[in-house]
C-alpha cells in the first residue's frame, strides 16, 4: 500500500474538533495552558493531549517559562501561523452560509485599509479572481483517491452533541472532521455526479456515501436532480476553504514524487496559488491585519 500523501496528512491531523479550535485561539495571542483552558470549552485531558499532538506535528512550540514548579508556554510556529487563509476562509463561510450562530459570528475589518471585508480568492499568477469553477484539479505524481483518505475517521457526532470546533464551525466540521465528507466534497467539485461514480471512485462503503450525501443535501452544499448530485451555490463558496487547505497541506508535507494535486487557472493557463484579498481595497491580506468586529 502506498503511503498517505499531503491531502491525507492534512485531514488526519485538522479534522480533529479541537485542533482548530486550539490553533485559532494561539493565532489570536494564547499562549499558556490556563488561557487556552479558560477559551474553551474544554477538559483538562483533551486539552492536554491536543497540545502534546499540536507540539510533536511542529504546530505549536512548548517552551519552558518557569523551572519550579515546571510550567510551560504554547508559541505558534510558522506551520500554524501559516493556516490564517484557511482559518479566515472558514470564518467567511460560517459567517455568510450557516445561520443559527450564537452569538453570531463577528465580521473582519483590515487593519490595512480599516474597511469591514469579506475575503476574496485570486489567482498569484494573474492576479484574477477564481472561483471554483476557474479552476481544474488534476491528480498530481503523489496523488490518489485512496492516498488522500487519512487511515483514521473521526466519529460523527449528532447535532445535539456538537463540542470542540462543531460549536463554532458545525458545517466546516462535518466536511473537514470526517475522511470521506472532504473526499466527496472535493470529488463533486471536480465533476463527479452520481452515487455510484463517488462509492466506485472513493472506495467508500454505499452506506458512508449514502449517509455523507444526504448531510450535504440537508445542508444545503449539494442538491439532487434526477439522481445527480451537484454543488449549490452555498457549496460552491467552499472553494476558498479547500485551496487554502491544500495550499497548506502541499507546503508543509511534500512528497518526494510531487504533489498531490495539481491546480490549473483557466483564466491564464497556469498554476494555480490562491491568494486571499480584501474586497475593499483589493491588496494581499495579512494574517495579522485580520481582525474582529
Amino acid at each position: 500500500m502506498q503511503p498517505p500523501n499531503a491531502v491525507a496528512r492534512m485531514l488526519g491531523l485538522l479534522g480533529d474538533e479541537w485542533t482548530l479550535l486550539i490553533i485559532q485561539r494561539a493565532l489570536l495571542g494564547a499562549t499558556r495552558y490556563g488561557e487556552f483552558g479558560a477559551a474553551l470549552p474544554v477538559s483538562n485531558s483533551v486539552l492536554t493531549a491536543r497540545l502534546q499532538s499540536l507540539t510533536a506535528e511542529g504546530l505549536l512550540d512548548r517552551r519552558e517559562y518557569q523551572t519550579n514548579p515546571s510550567r510551560s508556554e504554547y508559541l505558534v510556529t510558522p506551520r500554524s501561523r501559516s493556516l490564517w487563509p484557511m482559518l479566515t476562509s472558514i470564518w467567511e463561510w460560517e459567517r455568510r452560509w450557516v445561520p443559527g450562530h450564537s452569538p453570531p459570528l463577528p465580521g473582519m475589518r483590515h487593519r490595512a485599509c480599516g474597511g469591514d471585508f469579506a475575503p476574496r480568492v485570486t489567482c498569484r499568477a494573474c492576479d484574477a479572481t477564481a472561483s471554483g469553477n476557474d479552476v481544474v484539479a488534476q491528480w498530481g505524481p503523489s496523488g490518489s483517491w485512496e492516498r488522500s483518505i487519512p487511515a483514521t475517521t473521526n466519529r460523527r457526532r449528532s447535532g445535539g452533541r456538537r463540542s470542540g470546533a462543531g460549536l463554532l464551525f458545525p458545517q466546516t466540521m462535518s466536511v473537514i472532521g470526517d475522511r470521506w465528507a472532504f473526499a466527496l466534497l472535493v470529488a463533486a467539485f471536480v465533476g463527479m455526479a452520481r452515487f455510484t461514480d463517488f462509492q466506485s471512485q472513493l472506495g467508500a462503503p454505499p452506506a458512508t456515501v449514502a449517509d455523507r450525501l444526504s448531510v450535504f443535501t440537508g445542508e444545503g452544499i449539494l442538491v439532487n436532480a434526477d439522481g445527480r448530485y451537484g454543488l449549490t451555490e452555498k457549496g460552491g463558496a467552499f472553494f476558498p476553504v479547500l485551496v487554502t487547505a491544500l495550499q497548506w497541506a502541499q507546503r508543509w508535507y511534500p512528497d518526494a514524487e510531487g504533489p498531490a494535486v495539481v491546480l490549473t487557472h483557466t483564466g491564464c493557463g497556469r498554476r494555480f496559488v490562491p491568494v486571499l484579498v480584501c474586497d475593499q481595497c483589493s491588496t494581499a491580506l495579512r494574517g495579522a491585519h485580520v481582525i474582529p468586529v
